[in-house]
């Protein structure tokens, strides 16, 4: 009988634990749950920072009585989506580049203030002139990120000496994989012409050059980048350009970039705890971090091991590991099928086929998921050799094996892609910004427009989430869809239309695709009882706005877990 009553006892408890967490019940004009189900309602109840319950006031009126639910109407009139998912960033690099101007070619909002974009070299010259007059920090180099030689011209140590003396400057690229600096620059840093040698392939002493894996002789030497005051701020500015996208999930798809990952998992944990909204992130470890410090696959594994037994609910490093195949697209190191660049320029390797093949089947074979970073049609068809190869080693049925990027592919390879259950995390504004120019001297007008071939793979089935690569796009999934449907290049014209994505394609992708392809399609990525309670408030309906106002929609503000926040 006493035992009975114990156990009768516990029950109360936790029923009246249950009930006593407040339930609140969102309104709004429209929620888009992205389940097939119940693909709309108008009231989502929540409760535990969990999803409740989704329908209709009037259908959730016997849970409201029972719960004694709080009807929470600050969202009424807006539109409601799964909270954003961004499938590929790198918090890092907003946190380092926003500590500085952008002068690129496409124009950028941060944070930190408007910078128009410069498209002439004439117009880069003046802006940047402009911009190092302005600047009053001493005892570090003057840094704008941003430039591209196919709108601002070339521009190399000697001209940086000529234009700047002995302040020392130095232009990061818009891929950010290379970097340019002058005489004072370098002596500031105190990089010199020894650091180059040492480099087999990646830096040009000569014209103040560093790029892909040179870029490691540099980044030991800006310690500045880090320093906590400054680092802080501009890991700040990273979580609020989440806010501001409607981001509640985003996965770092390189953590190490810099060569010291434990900081860079500790930096980001510290502004994650102390951010007042509440966001997630999945951090994923890098092939080339480790080959950088001698690791061997093995030790490789356990070291990853190491970090997720550090891991809290809102910053874990996952069964996630990314590869790296070839160079960075907006440079020109793509890795391109025949017949290559047209200028007759290179494309680069960044990791060597047995390296590659070795960690690729280590984490494999340890129940992970891959990610590959692969740009154009000659790393897409080594993607798909991997694959196959890890498929007949040690076959898998679910592997959800990612090609990051996709910025060129054949048809035949996307038939292939779908065929062996690859998944893809696409960029899709390389097309916008890149594909104008690049349809003359590098690609030609009939491969320049064929970027990012989103509609063949929307057709065949295969999964896609879209990414920005931040700071490579805008940390916008709104504008991202904009670009995967319109498919608009900088210059206003609208080309490889028959590569559109559907508009319900282009919203799954950054909601419960997103979502599937970081393996977390259980907890977020639509509005369903069980879920977590995150949310996107919109202004308007992604799926029915004109198309050239879908990258204006504002973002009203977020729900993370369950609390609401207004930007």
């Amino acid at each position: 009988m006493r035992v009975i009553t114990i156990i009768m006892l516990s029950s109360l408890l936790s029923l009246i634990q249950t009930v006593s967490a407040e339930t609140v019940v969102y309104t709004a004009k429209l929620v888009r749950t992205m389940e097939p189900a119940l693909p709309e309602a108008t009231a989502v109840a929540v409760e535990d920072g969990k999803v409740l319950a989704v329908g209709s006031l009037d259908s959730l009126k016997p849970l409201i009585t029972a719960r004694a639910a709080r009807i929470d109407r600050q969202f009424e009139q807006s539109v409601i989506t799964p909270g954003f998912i961004d499938p590929h960033v790198h918090p890092t690099l907003p946190a380092v580049l926003t500590q500085f101007p952008f002068l690129a070619p496409d124009d950028w909002r941060l944070p930190t203030g408007d910078f128009p974009g410069a498209r002439t070299p004439q117009d880069y010259r003046k802006k940047l002139r402009e911009l190092v007059a302005e600047n009053d920090t001493p005892g570090i180099p003057f840094i704008a990120f941003g430039h591209h030689p196919l709108w601002h011209g070339p521009v190399w140590r000697e001209d940086l000496n000529a234009w700047f003396g002995d302040t020392p400057v130095m232009i990061w690229h818009r891929s950010f994989h290379e970097i340019v600096g002058n005489d004072a620059a370098w002596a500031l840093l105190g990089v010199t012409e020894a650091d180059a040698d040492a480099i087999e392939e990646g830096a040009n002493w000569e014209r103040g050059h560093f790029y892909e894996l040179g870029l490691r002789a540099v980044f030991p030497k800006m310690g500045f980048l880090f320093e906590p005051t400054r680092y802080g701020r501009g890991m700040r500015n990273f979580l609020a350009m989440m806010h501001e996208s409607g981001v509640t999930t985003a996965a770092d798809m390189g953590t190490g970039i810099f060569g010291n990952p434990v900081a860079e998992i500790k930096a980001v944990r510290a502004a994650v705890a102390s951010d007042p909204v509440g966001v997630r992130v999945l951090l994923t470890p890098i092939i080339t971090d480790f080959m950088t410090r001698g690791q061997s696959p093995q030790e490789a594994l356990d070291e990853v091991r190491e970090w997720q037994a550090l891991n809290t609910e809102r910053v874990a490093v996952g069964n996630h590991f990314k590869l790296m195949i070839d160079g960075a697209i907006f440079s020109g190191l793509s890795q391109m099928g025949a017949p290559g660049y047209l200028d007759g320029h290179s494309g680069v390797w960044m990791v060597d086929v047995p390296n590659l093949t070795a960690f690729a089947e280590q984490f494999w074979d340890a129940g992970f998921q891959l990610h590959a970073h692969s740009n154009g049609d000659a790393a897409t068809a080594r993607f798909i050799e991997l694959l196959e190869y890890l498929l007949a080693k040690n076959p898998k049925r679910d592997h959800r094996m990612t090609l990051e990027h996709f910025a060129y592919s054949t048809e035949d390879q996307n038939r292939k892609l779908a065929a062996l259950g690859a998944a893809v995390s696409a960029n899709p504004y390389y097309h916008y910004i890149l594909s104008e120019m690049y349809s003359g001297d590098w690609l030609g007008p009939d491969r320049g427009p064929q970027m990012v071939r989103l509609g063949s793979l929307e057709k065949k089935g295969v999964p896609i989430g879209l990414h920005s690569d931040s700071p490579m796009a805008p940390l916008s999934p709104l504008t991202l869809m904009w670009t995967a449907v319109a498919r608009e290049n900088l210059s206003g014209e609208r080309t490889g239309q028959a590569e559109r994505m559907t508009r319900m394609g282009a919203l799954k992708a950054v909601t419960i695709d997103a979502a599937w392809i970081l393996g977390l399609e259980n907890s977020i990525g639509s509005i369903r009882a069980g879920k977590a309670a995150d949310f996107a408030v919109l202004s308007h309906d992604p799926l029915s706005v004109p198309i050239n106002q879908l990258r204006s929609i504002k973002v009203v503000g977020t729900v993370f877990e369950g609390i609401a926040h207004q930007n």
